[in-house]
């Protein structure tokens, strides 16, 4: 199977549909409704508040559209207007929604989202790694998350999934999905208008418009702006950073020849230029590296201090300038057809993502990295094909699946006037000569293609009325082609190359090893391919009506990859080591009970999920440490394992209030990982000897004592960075019926929190780096009509907790850590009409 046959094949339905007429056969449903007044009310399950005491929350997790207490799989799902009432516009503030989503970001490019602690390395930017964790918009897979960093824009709701879901949600969904759904064309004159202000200089506004063109075409329209100042001040250019500057843009068209055939034409736009990202100085924690090489001394020897040791002043003073220019957009077109035998659609799409960025690397005002930027380019092209229908006691969904992207990476690293002090051991004569480093610089050349193509299944089989046993499988195939290629010339713009005799000894100058140690030039190509198998089983009993119980077994898989920011190499000819070049991919077996109940009228609901999933050649990141460019790679670690529970329960005794709580106990861990990076406080000082056979040898010295550090360390049992064992998120609303200038309505008081206790954010751990727990508060009180109005004021972090959203280990070996601080309080009003 090949793209070209399923891009065909997609095309080849179009002129189909036109003439398919459409049957009466009812069939198990597919995707959501076109139109919204088809649908229920937009509410959530467990996460926020509905508008009647009726809802039925209708998913389409299993490329079908069931009610979300009936899908046996652990599901939250996070209705348009609570996303809207809570602030949630990304996917970095949803996790304070759901509590198994974790989600972290030092700019849009170096961007993770984890579910149950599982899916993408930490901290880790790399071109030719995957998630494991899909997000989707209507339908149309993302494969970066960093081309998924927009803001929701005209969202109905967002759909969490966790556990595997390869079987119909992407070749590498092993950790969960995002299924985003947004608001889609109807027959209905209707929009929405929402204005937003607040302090620091916040300012929101979204607008979206739905009108029917004739009988059988309709248009919707929808368009966001946000802005808001920077919450640190840099003293250096006096400008506000890390602010908000986004732009989204959204048509569809509808087209419903006739019942039972329909395309849907969508595009997209997002622009995102904030001056962004910069990190704070943290701490300072001791390595193993001479006490002149560490942070302490070398600013002391430059007469540096920066302008707060408190990160919570919100005060740096980097001098480079920042950007993080983020495009993101694309087009897709989707077929329904329903016949006799179930409904066909197809799902055709292009997706590009530009990013241009500026960072200041060294995290400081000193000029040492004076340059740091990756512009990249993606463009990528899905095809994906599905048959869903039922026939007795058989429900089935088949499918075949196309994709090909292709990226293009430019980076550049330039060294500034205070490298050769701050990087160059003071011993070193070389040290006290500026012209050494300055102007050294690499220009790096990444490409990478991905070619994949599978076919799918999912099987629903009737044992009885009330028991089915649901098998589903995925047959996967992966090539990954890419090069990596830097170039580092000095300050004069002379070629800075490694030489060496034929016995392997260095022929380069004092002056020369010194740039090399810094920037070293690698040049490679490598390539992946291989063909694997997922398949799961799940055993559903509907013991009553509002009571559901389920069992499930995946086998997945989460494809390989390949390093694409350089990998180690000789230390005297670098000769890259091509065997780290590749990784391996991880193989999952994942097990899940679970049970859903209602009470009480279906006014409480509660939902309870146990869970282990067990992965090797879990694909983990390690770092060297090296004072220069390589900052981390993929390394394949033996096994890893997450396990724990998960609950989701919400009660509405009655419209005029309503509660909900959701928990998540995550246990996740390496089980055997022996040769893992060494955390910052056991690395910088001299390399541990090894005998004949390569085996590290000889003692090392006490952790952040100058000395020998260890060439690797055993870090098995230790926990997965990235997630906390304890999450929670909570909220409640009230209201009371009032008349208001003329208009009947509610006057109502809401808030929601989340807690996540401490976590790691070190590939390994490090007391250095562990972040504490923290809970956040907001609260809105408004008033509403039916239709109409809803006007209200809003407070988030409420009570202004100080928290990290990411610690990161500066590279070199200084001690130096630096963080992302979280908003601090944040207030203003929300005025949103609906007509």
């Amino acid at each position: 199977m090949t793209l070209r046959v399923l891009l065909l094949g997609g095309a080849a339905i179009l002129p189909l549909a036109a003439a398919t007429p459409a049957f009466a056969a009812e069939t198990l449903g597919e995707t959501a409704p076109a139109s919204d007044a088809a649908a229920p009310a937009d509410q959530t399950t467990s996460v926020g508040t509905g508008q009647s005491d009726n809802d039925t929350i209708v998913v389409t997790a299993r490329r079908r559209a069931e009610t979300a207490q009936d899908v046996p799989l652990a599901i939250s799902v996070v209705g348009g207007d609570h996303i809207d009432a809570t602030g949630a516009f990304n996917v970095g503030r949803l996790q304070q929604l759901t509590p198994t989503l974790q989600f972290t970001s030092s700019n849009p490019r170096n961007t993770s989202v984890n579910i149950r602690g599982l899916g993408a390395p930490l901290g880790l930017t790399n071109d030719g790694i995957e998630q494991g964790v899909g997000i989707y918009v209507d339908d149309v897979y993302m494969a970066r998350v960093a081309s998924s960093t927009f803001d929701f824009l005209d969202v109905k709701q967002i759909e969490v999934l966790r556990g595997p879901q390869g079987t119909l949600n992407g070749k590498n969904t092993t950790a969960g999905a995002i299924n985003i759904t947004s608001r889609q064309p109807s027959f209905d004159t209707e929009g929405r208008v929402e204005l937003s202000g607040g302090n620091y200089g916040f300012f929101q506004g979204k607008a979206a418009v739905n009108t029917p063109l004739s009988d059988t075409v309709a248009v919707r329209l929808a368009g966001s702006l946000t802005r808001r100042d920077g919450t640190i001040t840099n003293v250096t250019s006096k400008l506000k950073v890390n602010s908000q500057d986004n732009l989204g843009l959204r048509g569809q068209i509808l087209w419903k020849p006739s019942n039972g055939v329909e395309f849907t034409l969508a595009a997209d736009y997002s622009h995102q230029n904030p001056t962004c990202c910069t990190q704070v100085y943290v701490r300072v924690g001791a390595t193993q590296r001479p006490l002149n090489r560490q942070y302490d001394a070398l600013a002391a020897a430059q007469n540096y201090a920066v302008p707060s040791t408190n990160p919570f002043d919100r005060v740096t003073d980097v001098d480079t300038p920042l950007r993080a220019k983020n495009d993101i957009g694309g087009v897709s077109l989707r077929a329904k057809i329903d016949t006799g035998i179930g409904t066909i659609t197809s799902v055709t799409a292009w997706r590009y993502w530009d990013w241009d960025p500026s960072n200041d690397r060294d995290f400081l005002g000193l000029p040492i990295t004076s340059k740091s930027q990756n512009p990249s380019h993606q463009d990528q092209y899905s095809q994906e094909l599905r048959l869903s229908g039922e026939t007795g006691k058989l429900g089935y969904t088949l499918g075949a699946f196309g994709f090909y992207q292709k990226i293009r990476t430019l980076g550049l690293q330039q060294q500034g006037s205070a490298a050769s002090r701050w990087l160059i051991a003071p011993s070193n004569a070389l040290s006290r000569d500026p012209t050494v480093l300055d102007g050294l610089t690499a220009n790096n050349d990444i490409n990478f293609k991905n070619t994949s193509a599978a076919i799918f299944g999912k099987f629903i089989y009737k044992l009885t009325d009330s028991f089915s046993i649901q098998p589903g499988f995925r047959l996967n195939y992966d090539k990954k082609d890419g090069s990596y290629n830097s170039v580092v010339t000095d300050g004069a713009g002379n070629l800075v190359v490694f030489e060496s005799d034929a016995a392997g000894k260095s022929l380069n100058s004092a002056r020369e090893r010194a740039q090399l140690a810094v920037l070293a030039p690698q040049s490679f190509k490598a390539n992946f391919s291989d063909w694997n198998f997922s398949g799961d089983v799940t055993a559903a009993w509907d013991v009553t009506r509002d009571i559901h119980l389920y069992a499930t077994y995946a086998k997945s898989f989460k494809t390989g990859g390949i390093n694409l920011n350089g990998v180690p190499a000789d230390a005297v000819t670098g000769v890259p080591l091509l065997d780290l070049a590749t990784i391996k991919p991880e193989s999952v077996n994942h097990y899940e009970v679970g049970i859903k109940t209602q009470f009480l009228d279906r006014k409480l609901t509660f939902n309870l999920s146990a869970f282990r999933t067990d992965i090797g050649n879990y694909q983990a990141q390690v770092s060297n440490f090296a004072v220069g460019l390589i900052r981390g790679y993929l390394a394949n670690a033996d096994k890893a394992r997450s396990q724990g529970f998960e609950f989701d329960a919400s009660f509405r005794p009655s419209e005029r209030f309503n509660i909900y709580g959701n928990g998540a106990y995550t246990d996740a861990k390496f089980v055997k990982f022996t040769n893992a990076p060494c955390p910052p406080e056991l690395s910088g000082g001299s390399a541990q000897p090894l005998d004949a056979n390569g085996v590290p040898t000889g003692p090392t010295a006490p952790a952040g004592t100058p000395g020998i550090s260890p060439s690797q360390c055993d870090i098995s049992g230790s926990r997965l960075p990235g997630v906390s064992k304890w999450a929670f998120s909570y909220g409640a609303e009230g209201n009371v019926p009032v008349t208001l200038f003329g208009k009947e309505g509610q006057a109502y008081v809401g808030f929601d929190g989340s807690y996540r206790s401490s976590w790691s954010s070190n590939a390994s751990p490090s007391a250095y780096t562990n972040v504490d727990g923290y809970a956040l508060t907001n609260f809105r009180a408004g008033f509403r009509t039916e239709k109409g109005i809803d006007v209200y004021g809003w407070v988030r972090n409420a009570f202004d907790v100080n928290y990290f959203d990411q610690l990161a280990v500066a590279s070199g070996s200084t001690g130096l850590i630096v963080g992302n601080v979280g908003d601090p309080r944040t207030f203003g009003g929300t005025v949103k009409l609906t007509f």
